[in-house]
């Protein structure tokens, strides 16, 4: 029997993505929550802080989140800005320090505030995306709108915990959020009804880059915004309605089990020496 790469993919699927493997990945606060405010506001801090160790990264979410309570929407919005300065600002992770964590926070209340919620913000850049007939992805100019937003109580400068799409970066912890938010599988909770899996890209990290060249999905040289859709337009022609389908269990077999990516891309292949 021949099998092909979506046959790989799907057995890797079948066997990886489910609910028990989800840690130590830090989608498993998003699933702390049951209701879907928590989870929106839990998930865009959870990904915002998913860089460096993971161990790091578990510790400095917890940092966060913990301090935030059984409903992290509801401190959010009630919170004074002056206690959340005296709650957050000893909170540092790697490079990002406590002014920019409260900032973001108060960033992603300003946008709660204007738009009702985080979702309605990314839809209202994608809808004058499409009304202005921009050519570019709409879900870009969600991304552009969102950060924009969010950026707004650091004068719209530099923040290391939400990169600006305009600038061509791959901005992959953007696009970790928009899967958390927006799949509905074992893994991902699909907290959002409004925006379709198909209009997705990928969460574009070292290990996602180096799998896709190995594979031929990318001759790229650059792990940029060009390269994300590219490699996403190759998992669409496997997947057309879903291509980041996959990201959750590739990831995972490097921080799970190990996997160095050349042992991952020889099972893809058919080769299980």
């Amino acid at each position: 029997m021949i099998f092909t790469l979506r046959d790989r993919l799907e057995e890797l699927y079948t066997a990886s993505n489910r609910r028990d493997l989800i840690h130590p990945d830090p989608l498993s606060f998003v699933h702390r929550y049951t209701d879907a405010g928590d989870r929106e506001v839990a998930g865009f801090i959870a990904s915002c802080l998913a860089y460096g160790r993971v161990v790091q990264i578990h510790k400095s979410v917890e940092r966060v989140i913990g301090r935030m309570g059984e409903n992290p929407l509801e401190y959010l919005m009630t919170t004074a800005e002056r206690d959340l300065e005296e709650t957050f600002r000893d909170v540092v992770h790697r490079f990002t320090t406590g002014q920019e964590i409260i900032g973001t926070l108060m960033g992603i209340r300003g946008v709660i505030d204007r738009y009702g919620s985080i979702e309605r913000c990314v839809l209202a850049g994608m809808t004058e995306s499409r009304r202005a007939r921009s050519g570019d992805a709409p879900i870009i100019s969600g991304l552009c709108r969102l950060a924009g937003e969010v950026n707004r109580p650091l004068g719209g400068g530099y923040n290391s915990l939400v990169p600006c799409p305009e600038k061509g970066s791959a901005v992959k912890r953007l696009n970790l959020y928009l899967r958390w938010m927006v799949r509905k599988d074992e893994v991902d909770p699909g907290v959002w009804e409004s925006i379709s899996p198909a209009e997705l890209i990928v969460p574009l990290d070292v290990h996602m880059f180096r799998i896709s060249r190995l594979l031929g999905l990318t001759r790229r040289k650059q792990a940029d915004m060009k390269t994300a859709r590219e490699v996403t337009d190759g998992f669409r022609l496997i997947a057309q309605d879903d291509p980041v389908k996959y990201d959750f269990a590739l990831a995972s077999l490097g921080i799970r089990f190990g996997m160095d990516i050349h042992s991952l891309v020889n099972v893809l292949n058919g080769n299980r020496k």
